[in-house]
């Protein structure tokens, strides 16, 4: 089985910033972002990690920013440690396959949902309100429905804790409207285009999350319009909720190719989510790799390099 990487120990480098998934150093004008095996749900990193998970990220990652390239610029330098700075060249056997150097952004400080489905918080808002982030929809829907159209809904990023939904109009107060219907219209193209590629490989995208940042005019990665580019991970199963198409039965639970496999395990054991989580049994961290490993399959006709 592939070795398990907690975290990255570089010797000599500065030490990183240590989010719930990556490593993150700052390398000056670059920055470089290392997917680790750790997961996370309910906001807690979870014991012990998936093994190869992290390699599974970067490189399905990797595939989309190629793939929707033409609609927007991304952050990406270089994927291959041969072609990072040479200081880096002794750590490639931590870095190779689960590392990016990028260029640096200013992090629009919301997160991008597209939802096109009835699931998750949607799903419990809906029954008591519905609602889905505030925002109204027909009478009389069921979990893992199909909603009327896709819909977006921002959240605020939060650094520890709980992101929070927030309305299309809190976002265009803090960004003004020009840029807040720019963001709506690319996280919609952009759902569009993974929906449409995900369904000819037999999964189901039924919502996702994309984070966006803007570069400085001279940058030569930006796009044609506001130097708005695409950062941070893409259509992953960390970041997305990838179904098996031809088993999907509105008013069912889906099957699952993403981390909601283990949100399942979790609730299945009456943990309450605010105390120390319980640690994964080995069937379910075989089970994660395995949903994870089939849906990089699924989506780019190739085994991921673990």
């Amino acid at each position: 089985m592939t070795r398990t990487l907690w975290q990255t120990e570089l010797e000599g480098m500065a030490p990183p910033r240590r989010g719930k998934v990556r490593d993150i150093y700052d390398l000056g004008e670059h920055l470089l972002i290392v997917a680790c095996d750790r997961i996370s749900a309910y906001d807690h990193i979870l014991q012990p990690g998936i093994p190869g998970k992290g390699r599974i990220l970067n490189q399905l990652s990797n595939y989309w920013f190629e793939r929707l390239g033409d609609t927007i610029g991304n952050h990406l330098v270089a994927t291959r440690v041969a072609d990072f700075p040479s200081s880096l060249h002794s750590f490639s056997e931590q870095l190779e396959g689960r590392s990016v150097l990028v260029r640096k952004a200013a992090v629009v400080p919301f997160e991008c949902v597209a939802r096109g489905y009835l699931a998750g918080s949607g799903f419990r808002e809906y029954e008591s309100e519905g609602t889905v982030c505030g925002i109204r929809l027909p009478a009389g829907l069921v979990r893992a429905d199909r909603l009327p159209q896709p819909i977006y809904t921002p959240a605020t990023k939060a650094e520890a804790g709980h992101d929070e939904n927030v309305s299309f109009e809190v976002l265009t107060e803090a960004l003004g409207e020009a840029l807040a219907e720019r963001l709506r219209s690319t996280t919609l193209a952009l759902f569009e285009l993974g929906v449409r590629h995900a369904r000819k490989r037999g999964i189901l995208l039924a919502d996702t999350k994309f984070e966006f940042g803007h570069v400085g005019a001279d940058d030569p990665g930006g796009d044609s319009g506001d130097r708005l580019i695409l950062i941070d991970e893409v259509l992953t199963p960390d970041s997305s909720r990838f179904w098996e198409l031809d088993q999907w039965r509105p008013g069912t639970e889906p099957i699952s190719l993403d981390k909601q496999f283990v949100r399942n395990w979790l609730d299945s054991t009456g943990w309450d989510h605010d105390s120390p989580p319980p640690e994964l049994p080995g069937e379910v961290v075989a089970g994660t790799l395995e949903r994870y490993v089939e849906a990089f399959h699924r989506i780019t006709g190739k085994e991921p390099e673990i």
